[in-house]
């Protein structure tokens, strides 16, 4: 069970490595980053109809985001959880 809670655990990192990088590859009004690779206001780094594109894919990105923070955070919490109800019966074994 905690191998999978880990696996979860390191895609959720991914996927916040996955956020940053698409978030910073987009244009911006003034041209930040965008400008890094090259391009002018005209041009993107992919194509025409890029902007739309990884909009898109930004809003899908962030919303297994969120429903994997939730998902963590009650995974988690059951752990916790099945973790304190077994160290009290350990105690109280040894105190008999």
């Amino acid at each position: 069970m905690s191998f999978l809670f880990y696996l979860f655990l390191f895609l959720f990192l991914f996927l916040c490595v996955l956020i940053i990088l698409v978030i910073m590859s987009q244009e911006s009004k003034s041209m930040g980053l965008g400008s890094a690779f090259g391009g002018d206001a005209s041009s993107s780094l992919f194509g025409t109809s890029t902007a739309d594109v990884l909009k898109k894919f930004t809003a899908y990105l962030i919303a297994f985001f969120m429903i994997s923070c939730i998902v963590l955070s009650i995974w988690s919490s059951t752990l916790a959880r099945s973790k304190e109800t077994k160290i009290p019966t350990v105690i109280e074994e040894v105190q008999q």
